[in-house]
């Protein structure tokens, strides 16, 4: 018969914590691709026109990274296994978007929004890897089926 574990409360924090961060970068992602005048007005035009000018990789990568860390955070809560490879996934669409913005445009993004966006996606980066991470360490304890 298969040991049925009881859920840590930790993974209850983590879960609904990340769920709830995660979905700052699912609104912003959503308003900002369906163009909503309303938030689209915190920006200058010439932002709004960098965002509107990305190469569908780029966007395919930003995507993944944001769609990918909301369903990691759901399938934690669900106390599945595949929360890790939601999070591999997420990590994968950060890494296409970070080549777009920063390894070719580096000069645009600087001169558009400050340095902002290099120190808010260091901060993504390390709060998803130990997304992922943490993912993989309750797999491996069991609780995660």
């Amino acid at each position: 018969m298969t040991e049925v574990r009881k859920t840590p409360v930790h993974l209850w924090i983590v879960g609904v914590v990340s769920l709830l961060w995660n979905a700052v970068g699912a609104f912003d992602y959503t308003m900002t691709k369906m163009q909503n005048p309303e938030y689209l007005a915190a920006f200058t035009p010439e932002q709004q026109a960098w965002f509107a000018s990305f190469p569908l990789w780029a966007n395919i990568g930003w995507a993944l990274g944001v769609w990918g860390s909301v369903l990691g955070s759901l399938l934690l809560l669900a106390r599945s296994r595949h929360a890790v490879s939601a999070f591999a996934v997420s990590l994968v669409g950060l890494a296409i978007s970070c080549i777009y913005q920063f390894g070719m445009h580096y000069g645009d993004l600087m001169r558009l929004f400050g340095t902002f966006p290099m120190i808010f996606t260091a901060i993504i980066w390390v709060i998803l890897i130990a997304l992922f991470v943490y993912a993989r360490k309750q797999a491996a304890a069991g609780v995660l089926r």
